[in-house]
């Protein structure tokens, strides 16, 4: 499984991480609005539809070759706290099946995520990228729960389009989460190993 640099970082870091550069724009995560209407509320069709359209633009404009396009579709993360819940189905068919993007990171590590069944809606020839691991919590995930997660994810999308990582970043805004260097490390390392044992 290639190693996902997630933001725009210099091409001697992505070709030291043996990785393409990966250009991931947050819209719905700096809009917290959108995420709340969509997830929560039912995003009525023609706001979708803009929010999309104005996503595509922005996507268009960076699509180059080397580079992979990928959105996180985020729930809000500050302080280790979350702003929205609900599960993707209001806006999977629409959002995947227009969405002009290689990847889709999706936050899945509790139950306000929502279920996998969404995933049936994702072109195949996308790449979804399970945010299985709390960013937000110190606890340290098991690995065999999350191993059990993937393949059960398996069931709506080709296990080989599917990858892993934490479900949001350790430090979105300027005071991060509430987890050490130590445990942010040890998310990290347990992303690895879990993704070893299942994709090697």
């Amino acid at each position: 499984m290639p190693l996902t640099i997630e933001g725009r970082v210099p091409s001697r870091w992505a070709e030291k991480a043996g990785s393409r550069a990966v250009v991931s724009i947050s819209h719905y995560a700096k809009r917290a609005e959108f995420v709340n209407l969509a997830l929560i509320n039912n995003m009525p069709d023609a706001a979708l539809e803009d929010a999309v359209k104005a996503d595509n633009a922005c996507f268009r404009a960076a699509r180059r070759d080397g580079v992979t396009l990928a959105i996180h579709l985020c729930r809000g993360n500050n302080r280790s706290h979350w702003y929205a819940e609900g599960g993707y189905d209001a806006i999977a068919e629409k959002l995947f099946a227009t969405m002009a993007v290689d990847r889709f990171l999706l936050e899945y590590d509790d139950d306000r995520s929502g279920t996998f069944e969404p995933l049936r809606l994702v072109p195949r020839d996308r790449t979804v990228v399970l945010g299985l691991i709390s960013s937000k919590k110190p606890q340290l995930e098991k690995a065999d729960d999350i191993a059990r997660r993937i393949h059960e994810a398996a069931r709506y999308f080709p296990l080989e389009n599917l990858a892993l990582s934490p479900q949001c970043g350790f430090a979105s805004t300027m005071e991060g989460n509430l987890l050490t260097e130590e445990e942010q490390w040890a998310k990290l390392r347990l992303v690895a190993d879990v993704a070893r044992r299942v994709w090697s």
